[in-house]
């Protein structure tokens, strides 16, 4: 975003405004940049109207530009002598990418900008790229090609159809661009002080104020770093005097070199954060001065639009012969605004994808914004009803009523730097992590979404075929991913002990139990059954391997799935989860590995392959194909889809191969056999802004009563969280994580006392599971020993310790 704020103060003037046109893909040559409508991959916004319009004003760039234009002279470009005010237009071939090659454009020079447009038509309402000629250079090529580049940023390739035509337009934009240098001189030598405001000059210091304090904390850790250095170096030393090996002494002095190495780079990266302040003071009157005639062009512009949109509304009620009303109406705006809308599909038939501004909506800002965007401002508190009232008007659910809304999350900024900062001299497990990168539920939570499409399971509960079965048992396993897609955020860590039950058996027929088994390393153990006649057990631990530009997740556990009428007994493991683009860029996650899916009563398996995503291949994104496969390794059913869409499987008939032998039956020949075995939900509405939530996934922490007092919805944290009050989330969170040290090393300290005096001490146990040795894969395993939903029934906690 920085990036993106810092091109509207780059340069006084037009240079400003032409600094937003689009980047792209040039030939072979030099690498550069089309308009939005021709680049290829990479390609950049190019700049609309609105842009144009605002490079000066009325009647002068894009919009003097959008008036009746001489028709060219002949060839591929045209004098400029007509109605429109340019230096030149006309006809040239733009180079738009290797498949389309150069493409005819027609392009106008005006103003010291050269703008583009894919017909002279377009040049009323849709500009494909504009160059600024103040900051660009002018390379021929050879007789008919030549090169207008600004330094990386934009480059046109561009082509005329003759040596004289190309003539024509370089000359033509040489002076344009002497014009527009003299111009620029002019601006710059023409500003002073007095032009700045106080409150400008303000901001100014308080900025400079700020990066003096960033740059002085720099210094601080460039301290700590010496401090530490010099230590290691010395204590190096002293192992050098030791009598060691010559292998020992060899690695010693490749340390200490390696140590001296980053003295001298936290040295140089001090030095150049000093630079950089420097030329910030140096170069502040000049950017301040940029920023403000960027603010004047705005504001006129905006007066400009409201003009337009007042004698557009005027016009369509007089031509409909309406009762034309007065341009100062109230309304005037507003209607104004519906008729632009109204009118856009029209002026968006010649290419759809490029419409990209609606300028009535730069005036009109709606004041209420609905009941439903309380819930996502920063300060947590609604116009409507307090975030306390909403908690309240949620106990006050029924068990029947399933939430279908949670509030919206907010836009909170996220400081790396100060997070950083309290790394220096702490113990890594002391450092609190954030509530913003996480998502207002528990790991438990996110397990218990494994359930979102229990009905495969019980559809797979009426399966006489125990092949047939296992079709199901595979797209439930693929489904339990689909709610990961958009889910960049991480669930909260539950503590030990954390419990979450799901009890749905009157609607849905099934209930489920949580609890977290260990904390180190994290682990949860899960039991849901059905009287539909299966039951589902897992006990899944988190490892995480950080690679530099993505986030691998692995699962290590096994899944099992139990029908209570046939007694077939199904294990499986998750696959790997990475999450890529952690330090710059989108996050998105994808879904690789191999699934071996076994029946252990029949033999029967299926085989699940995730594809990785791969920018090169031809396949479709997070593409999941398998294979049902008999003890004797025959295929019986063929599965393809994707994990976050659908499942199909399609039966594989043998045919006869050209041998003779059996040959299995190509994939066109089985549509007439394809079954769809599962397909996703769509998201609820608004689900963006509310953490990509599933229908499932938002009724998970509405309050219920008679739970357990370790169960996820009353972690206070979270619930702060949810409601939009992250900074005392935070707080709450340190607290919770505090308390569950102490309790840790009070067990620590009750075992060294037990093994000084020779008593036998117990290890943490889990209350509602146990641990023992499962007998069918002999792996040892947390498995549900029961009288939670008794207790439950009693209401009989006593059993439970305080974690929150």
């Amino acid at each position: 975003m920085a990036a993106t704020e810092l091109r509207g103060v780059v340069g006084p003037g037009p240079a400003a405004i032409a600094a937003l046109g689009g980047g792209g893909a040039g030939p072979p040559v030099v690498g550069g940049g089309g308009g939005r409508g021709d680049a290829g991959p990479g390609s950049g916004a190019a700049s609309g109207t609105v842009v144009a319009a605002a490079a000066g004003g009325p009647g002068a760039g894009g919009v003097a530009a959008a008036g009746p234009a001489a028709p060219p002279t002949g060839g591929s470009g045209g004098s400029g002598a007509g109605g429109s005010g340019s230096a030149r237009e006309g006809w040239l071939f733009k180079w738009t990418n290797y498949i389309k090659g150069y493409q005819r454009r027609w392009f106008v020079l005006s103003n010291g900008l050269l703008s583009y447009y894919r017909s002279k038509a377009e040049m009323r309402h849709t500009c494909r790229g504009t160059i600024n000629l103040a900051t660009a250079n002018i390379t021929v090529e050879d007789s008919c090609n030549f090169i207008i580049s600004n330094g990386g940023a934009q480059t046109y390739h561009l082509k005329a159809s003759s040596e004289v035509e190309r003539q024509r337009w370089v000359t033509a934009l040489e002076l344009a661009k002497a014009k527009a240098v003299k111009m620029l001189a002019e601006s710059d030598e023409s500003g002073d002080e007095e032009s700045v405001s106080q409150t400008d000059k303000t901001e100014l210091q308080n900025t400079l104020r700020t990066l003096s304090s960033k740059v002085e904390d720099l210094s601080t850790c460039n301290d700590l770093i010496a401090k530490h250095g010099t230590a290691l170096q010395r204590s190096l030393s002293e192992l050098e005097s030791l009598k060691l090996p010559a292998e020992s002494n060899e690695k010693i002095k490749q340390v200490n070199e390696r140590a001296t190495l980053f003295r001298i780079t936290s040295n140089a990266m001090i030095n150049a954060c000093r630079d950089f302040l420097m030329l910030a003071q140096t170069h502040s009157k000049k950017w301040q001065k940029s920023l403000q005639y960027e603010r004047d062009q705005r504001i006129r512009l905006e007066e400009t639009l409201e003009q337009l949109a007042k004698q557009h509304n005027h016009l369509e009620r007089a031509f409909r012969g309406a009762t034309v009303l007065p341009a100062n109406t109230p309304g005037s705006v507003g209607s104004g605004k519906d008729q632009c809308c109204s009118g856009k599909g029209d002026m968006s038939d010649e290419d759809d994808e490029n419409e990209f501004f609606d300028a009535p909506e730069i005036i009109t800002m709606p004041e209420n914004l609905g009941h439903k965007r309380t819930g996502s401002n920063i300060s947590g508190a609604s116009s409507d009803i307090s975030l306390d009232e909403q908690y309240k008007h949620q106990l006050e659910e029924t068990k029947k009523e399933k939430r279908t809304r949670i509030p919206y999350k907010p836009n909170y900024s996220l400081n790396l730097w100060s997070i950083m900062k309290n790394c220096i001299g702490k113990e890594l497990s002391k450092i609190p992590m954030p509530v913003n990168f996480n998502e207002p539920l528990s790991m438990l939570q996110r397990l218990t979404e494994d359930l979102e499409y229990h009905e495969l399971l019980d559809r797979a509960a009426k399966c006489e075929n125990s092949l047939e079965q296992l079709c199901y048992v595979a797209a439930f396993t693929v489904s339990s991913y689909s709610t990961t897609v958009f889910r960049t955020s991480k669930p909260f860590n539950p503590l030990l002990g954390e419990t979450f039950e799901l009890d749905r058996l009157e609607e849905n027929g099934y209930r489920s139990l949580c609890e977290q088994v260990s904390h180190h390393p994290p682990a949860a153990a899960h039991h849901a059954e059905s009287k539909n006649g299966w039951t589902l057990r897992q006990e899944i631990k988190i490892t995480s391997k950080f690679r530099g530009k993505y986030l691998s997740i692995m699962p290590l556990g096994t899944i099992h799935c139990i029908f209570h009428a046939t007694g077939h007994h199904y294990t499986w493991k998750k696959v790997t989860t990475t999450v890529h683009n952690i330090i710059v860029g989108k996050l998105w996650i994808d879904q690789s590995g191999e699934i071996d899916i076994v029946n252990h009563k029949t033999g029967d398996k299926c085989n699940l392959k995730f594809v990785p995503y791969s920018y090169f291949s031809r396949d479709v994104a997070r593409k999941v194909t398998g294979e049902v496969t008999d003890p004797s390794g025959k295929v019986h059913f063929a599965l393809l889809g994707t994990w976050d869409e659908k499942m199909e499987c399609f039966k594989v008939q043998p045919v006869i191969g050209e041998n003779g032998g059996d040959a299995r039956q190509r994939g066109h020949e089985a549509e007439d056999s394809r079954v769809m075995l599962w397909k996703r939900n769509p998201l609820p509405k608004n689900a963006e802004n509310m953490y990509y939530f599933s229908e499932l996934a938002l009724t998970l922490n509405a309050w219920e009563s008679g739970t357990a007092p370790t169960d996820s919805r009353l972690r206070p944290d979270q619930r702060l969280m949810e409601n939009g009050r992250w900074d005392e989330a935070n707080a709450e969170k340190q607290r919770l994580e505090e308390k569950q040290r102490l309790s840790r090393k009070k067990r620590e300290a009750e075992a060294m006392k037990a093994t000084e005096d020779g008593t036998p001490y117990d290890p943490y146990k889990a209350l509602w599971f146990e641990r023992k040795k499962d007998p069918v894969t002999k792996e040892l395993t947390h498995i549900y020993r029961g009288e939670y939903w008794e207790c439950k029934e009693k209401q009989d906690w006593s059993s439970c310790p305080d974690i929150f």
